[in-house]
C-alpha cells in the first residue's frame, strides 16, 4: 500500500497535480478493467454464462458492447485533453530543452490513445508513469512496496546472471589470447610501465630515503646495525690478513675488536649516506646507463608475468562467478524465523518421515 508523504507533498506544491494524478489513476483502472471485461464478454463461454446467470446485466451491457469504439473514444478524449494540458504546462515550466520533446519522451501516452487492440495495452504504462512521477517528488516511496521489492530482486538476479556470464566469457577469451602468444608483456612494458617510470623512480627514491632514515634511527635501525656488525665481524674473522692480528702480544685482540667496530660503523654510515642521498634523477640515470647492457632471460620472465596475469584473471573470474543473489536470498530466509515465520518445508518432511517409519 502506498503511503503519501504529506510533508514532501506540502513542500513540493504538487497537491493539484496529485489530485489530477489520482483522478487519472482511477480513470485508467476503470478503463483497463472495462477493456478486460469487454474482451471477456466477447467470448462465447463468458457470454453464455452471463446470459444464464445474469441476463439483466447482459441486456444492459449489450448496447455498450455494440458501441465499444464510441465509449472508448470518451476515455481517449479525456486522456488526450490531460496529455495536452501536461504538454502546455511542461512548455511553460521549460522542463525540456525543446517544446516538442514532451511527446517524444511520453510516446507511450500517444500510442495508448490509438483505438486499436494492440495499442490499448500501452495505457497501462501511464499508470507506471504517474507512479514514477509521484516517486520522483518523494510523495510516495515505491521502494517500500512488496511488489517493487519482488521485481527489483528478480531484476537484479537476471542482470547479475547475464553480466557474470559476459564478464567470465570476456576474461576467458583474454586468457586464451594470452596463452596463444599475445604480446601482452611488451605492451604492458611499453604502454603502461614506460610512461610511469618517472613516478616509479620517485617512489623508489622515497622508499630508499625512508630506509636510510630508518637505519639511522637509534630504535628502528638497531636490528639492521646489529646485523651489519655481525656480518662485518664474521668477514674480519675469516680474513687471513686481519686474523693474524690476534697474534700480537697484549694489544692484538684490542686492535682486532677496534678494527671490527670501526669497519662496522663505516659500512653502516656508508649505507645510510647511500640510501639518503639517492633521488629520482640518480635512479633514472642508473637505470638508463647502468642497465643498458643488461639482458636477462626474458623468456622465463615473460612466462612468469603471463602466469601472474592468468592467475589474477582466474581470481577475478571466481569472484565474478559468485552468485550474490543466493546469499541475499539465504539471509532473507534466515530472517523469517526472527520475524515469526517458519520454513514451510520443515513440517511436511518430518511428517513424511514419520509416515515411513
Amino acid at each position: 500500500m502506498f503511503r503519501i508523504n504529506r510533508e514532501n507533498l506540502r513542500k513540493s506544491h504538487e497537491t493539484p497535480w496529485l489530485i489530477l494524478d489520482l483522478v487519472m489513476l482511477g480513470l485508467l483502472f476503470v478503463n483497463l478493467a472495462w477493456l478486460i471485461f469487454d474482451a471477456l464478454f466477447s467470448t462465447a463461454f463468458i457470454y453464455d454464462r452471463l446470459a444464464i446467470h445474469l441476463p439483466g446485466l447482459v441486456n444492459a451491457y449489450l448496447p455498450v458492447h455494440q458501441n465499444f469504439l464510441l465509449v472508448d473514444l470518451i476515455f481517449i478524449s479525456i486522456f488526450f485533453v490531460e496529455f495536452c494540458f501536461r504538454w502546455a504546462v511542461a512548455i511553460k515550466r521549460k522542463e525540456h530543452l525543446r517544446w516538442y520533446f514532451f511527446p517524444f519522451l511520453h510516446w507511450y501516452d500517444i500510442v495508448g490513445l490509438i483505438p486499436l487492440g494492440a495499442t490499448r495495452i500501452f495505457r497501462f504504462l501511464r499508470i507506471i508513469s504517474i507512479l514514477h512521477r509521484l516517486h520522483k517528488f518523494q510523495i510516495i516511496d515505491l521502494n517500500q512496496t512488496a511488489v517493487f521489492r519482488f521485481f527489483s530482486f528478480y531484476y537484479d538476479v537476471l542482470v547479475e546472471e547475464l553480466s557474470d556470464r559476459i564478464v567470465v566469457k570476456v576474461l576467458s577469451d583474454a586468457q586464451r589470447d594470452i596463452a596463444a602468444g599475445s604480446p601482452l608483456v611488451e605492451d604492458i612494458n611499453r604502454q603502461v610501465l614506460a610512461p610511469r617510470r618517472p613516478i616509479l623512480t620517485e617512489w623508489m627514491a622515497e622508499v630508499l630515503n625512508h630506509l636510510g632514515s630508518a637505519i639511522s634511527d637509534p630504535d628502528s635501525g638497531d636490528a639492521l646495525r646489529e646485523h651489519v656488525k655481525l656480518s662485518v665481524g664474521k668477514a674480519i674473522r675469516h680474513n687471513p690478513q686481519i686474523s693474524t692480528l690476534h697474534y700480537i702480544p697484549v694489544v692484538g685482540r684490542t686492535i682486532e675488536h677496534t678494527l671490527e667496530s670501526a669497519v662496522s660503523d663505516i659500512v653502516t654510515s656508508s649505507m645510510i649516506n647511500l640510501l639518503s642521498d639517492l633521488d629520482a634523477n640518480r635512479i633514472e640515470r642508473f637505470i638508463t646507463e647502468g642497465l643498458k647492457d643488461f639482458s636477462p632471460s626474458s623468456e622465463d620472465l615473460d612466462k612468469e608475468v603471463l602466469l601472474i596475469i592468468n592467475e589474477c584473471l582466474e581470481l577475478v573470474k571466481s569472484h565474478v562467478a559468485q552468485q550474490r543473489w543466493k546469499s541475499e536470498l539465504a539471509e532473507k530466509e534466515q530472517a523469517l524465523p526472527e520475524l515469526g515465520f517458519e520454513p514451510q518445508q520443515a513440517r511436511p518432511v518430518a511428517d513424511s518421515n514419520e509416515s515411513k517409519d
